[in-house]
């Protein structure tokens, strides 16, 4: 028998995590290397994001808490005021910023909006303007974006000197993706004008989310994607900090039965959004995917109904007072 060949094998210094797998195929012929692991760009992952919310009630449970708490919620904001000044942070493409605002028309008729956006994602923005755009009941809005990551905000405004007050602000499940929670929430908080209301819609501790980062966390690949945290890490900064708050617990699924279906694309771009990892499945080692897989499919993460396999991704809103 002939020494087997002697394989190079290649480093990947910008990947976040690597994976040089050798693999011997059907035929024996020769062996080749499965790609690299890598994270997904920010374009990457405004597609899988999309997939999420097509299959998940994300959104139909944030309508809930509009539709049943917002209201009462922002009652008081900015009594006597002939403007209300508003800050969403991580914003996205502004589906649920346009629904709150909303809100605000209603329960203050007549009053000014000044609305103010962070975001960092530039097809996210577009998507944000394009939606103002074709919202013909916005007149009394008016609105200022910033391509830009909440620490480079906070930078630019210690920067300037100067500090905005705002009656509203609302960070929606962006807290994932910051350097330092703690500092991050303590500085928006500082921003809050009296009687003003920092919302913050994060993962609830009893959904399979939190269930996957404790007892699965050695399945997932160690991505960029931020950090492993639900509403205890949140409200846990928020009493070291000392500041009034009420969390709210609303129940919402995602249908993941794609993702064990062999070749399924939807369920390809599922894995792909839950590890933040571009084609998951075709390049992470079996032995992972498996587990991966397997732990989706635990009752502390996902149940079963009429055959669909339901990932659970309970929301906690977390209301905090100036």
């Amino acid at each position: 028998m002939e020494p087997a060949p002697e394989l190079k094998r290649n480093s990947f210094p910008s990947m976040n995590f690597e994976a040089e797998i050798l693999t011997t195929p059907h035929d024996n012929s020769e062996l080749y290397m499965i790609p690299a692991m890598r994270s997904l760009t920010a374009e990457e992952y405004v597609e899988a994001f999309k997939v999420f919310l097509e299959h998940s009630t994300e959104h139909q449970c944030m309508d809930e808490f509009n539709r049943e708490q917002m209201p009462t919620i922002v009652a008081g904001l900015g009594t006597g005021k002939s403007t209300l000044s508003v800050l969403g942070v991580g914003s996205g493409t502004g589906e649920q910023d346009l629904k709150m605002i909303r809100i605000l028309q209603a329960v203050h008729p007549g009053v000014f909006i000044d609305n103010e956006i962070v975001e960092p994602n530039p097809q996210h923005v577009a998507a944000y303007k394009e939606l103002v755009n074709q919202a013909p009941d916005l007149q009394n809005v008016s609105f200022i974006w910033h391509q830009l990551t909440s620490l480079e905000y906070e930078q630019q405004v210690k920067e300037r000197g100067t500090h905005k007050k705002f009656d509203f602000i609302h960070m929606i499940q962006m807290l994932y993706r910051v350097e330092d929670i703690r500092s991050t929430i303590k500085f928006f908080h500082s921003c809050l004008d009296h009687h003003g209301k920092l919302l913050i819609i994060i993962l609830s501790d009893s959904s399979g989310w939190a269930s996957l980062w404790k007892k699965h966390r050695d399945c997932l690949p160690a991505t960029d994607s931020g950090h492993y945290i639900t509403c205890s890490g949140i409200t846990e900064v928020l009493q070291s900090l000392g500041v009034q708050h009420r969390v709210y617990e609303l129940p919402s699924g995602w249908d993941i039965t794609e993702c064990f279906s062999e070749g399924d694309a939807v369920g390809g771009r599922m894995m792909d959004f839950l590890t933040g990892t571009k084609n998951f499945l075709g390049t992470a080692p079996p032995a992972l995917r498996r587990r991966l897989q397997a732990a989706l499919r635990q009752p502390e993460c996902s149940s079963t109904r009429d055959g669909r396999v339901i990932f659970s991704n309970n929301l906690s809103m977390i209301v905090v007072e100036s």
